[in-house]
């Protein structure tokens, strides 16, 4: 009797859901409805579009030496030339493509980390929780940034440096323990529900549940910490090529200001060479950062309320001031 009130519950809380179309929509709504993730996703569209768009939008080689020197902005080279007489504006756009690519994989292969390591520990428990623990546990100890630095160093020495591949890697190993430990503590919540505990008693595998009731769940969790994750991979891919760890031949975002810390560019007063690779780059994560923003509020309801009930508060403290 007590399996089949709960079934009839999980049941009732799917009807009120509605059917999957209707949930995909309110979702969609819910992230229009937003501001801030709508404006981030909007910077982070335009900069996809434009990694795409390259060729598109500049006859030049980002390679190519065409003019003689480092020449200021102008209508030829809105952005300026490098010291070899190379153009800027072909290297921002065609090293949006490295830039993203490597935080994209990162992001993609540090969220699936993520999912598998915190959710197994978390609903199998025991033995595994314990083994699972410990390994998230020694990778969240470590210095994140340090290690990157190690590693890519390390790769660096052996030649490896060449493949965007291998930036991508380090990475991911070494942002992940930390979303994995989140959705390890959601997991031990949502295991314990009364819809997880019906489909125990239904005879459902462990891998149905967790891929069909605890998964569902925790969508906007591991969209928030994947956006996150993001952040961290630009910023973190950047840093590696600005130290000359990456390949220093392929322009990036990170290569741009390498090559300009070599030319000594801000001493000469050379701003054109380091400054719009800087302002993509602080768009981006800020767009990036504005949509994780607004996940948060998504996933937490206390976040949704609070900005109307303080502008509330806020016009009631007014007229009660006007009225005195």
């Amino acid at each position: 009797m007590q399996v089949t009130n709960i079934t009839n519950q999980k049941t009732a809380s799917i009807t009120f859901l509605g059917s999957k179309k209707d949930r995909v929509s309110s979702i969609f709504r819910a992230i229009t409805s937003n501001p801030k993730i709508a404006f981030g996703v909007s910077v982070v569209t335009f900069f996809v579009l434009i990694a795409i768009a390259a060729p598109l939008l500049t006859p030049y080689d980002p390679n190519a030496s065409i003019v003689k020197g480092s020449l200021p902005p102008s209508w030829a080279h809105i952005f300026g030339t490098t010291g070899l007489g190379q153009d800027i504006f072909a290297q921002i756009v065609y090293g949006a493509r490295v830039t993203l690519m490597v935080a994209f994989v990162a992001a993609i292969g540090s969220t699936i980390l993520q999912v598998v390591m915190g959710l197994s520990s978390a609903y199998y428990g025991g033995m595994v929780d314990e083994v699972l623990s410990l390994i998230i546990n020694v990778f969240l100890v470590l210095p994140g940034l340090p290690l990157t630095i190690v590693l890519a160093s390390l790769a660096s020495a052996s030649g490896a440096n060449k493949n965007e591949f291998v930036i991508a890697l380090v990475l991911l190993f070494t942002s992940w323990s930390y979303g994995a430990r989140v959705l390890r503590a959601q997991t031990l919540s949502l295991k314990e529900r009364e819809f997880v505990a019906a489909a125990r008693a239904t005879g459902e595998s462990s891998l149905l549940i967790i891929s069909s009731e605890i998964l569902p769940n925790e969508v906007s969790l591991i969209a928030s910490t994947f956006v996150g994750t993001f952040v961290y991979a630009v910023g973190a891919e950047v840093a590696l090529e600005f130290l000359g760890l990456g390949d220093t031949s392929r322009p990036s975002w990170g290569v741009i200001l390498y090559w300009a810390q070599n030319n000594a560019a801000l001493i000469v007063g050379k701003w054109w060479q380091f400054v719009p690779a800087g302002i993509c780059i602080a768009l981006l994560c800020a767009g990036l950062t504005f949509i994780n923003f607004g996940m948060d509020e998504l996933s937490n309801p206390r976040l949704r309320v609070e900005r109307p009930l303080r502008r509330h508060l806020i016009s009631r403290k007014s007229k009660a001031v006007a009225s005195r």
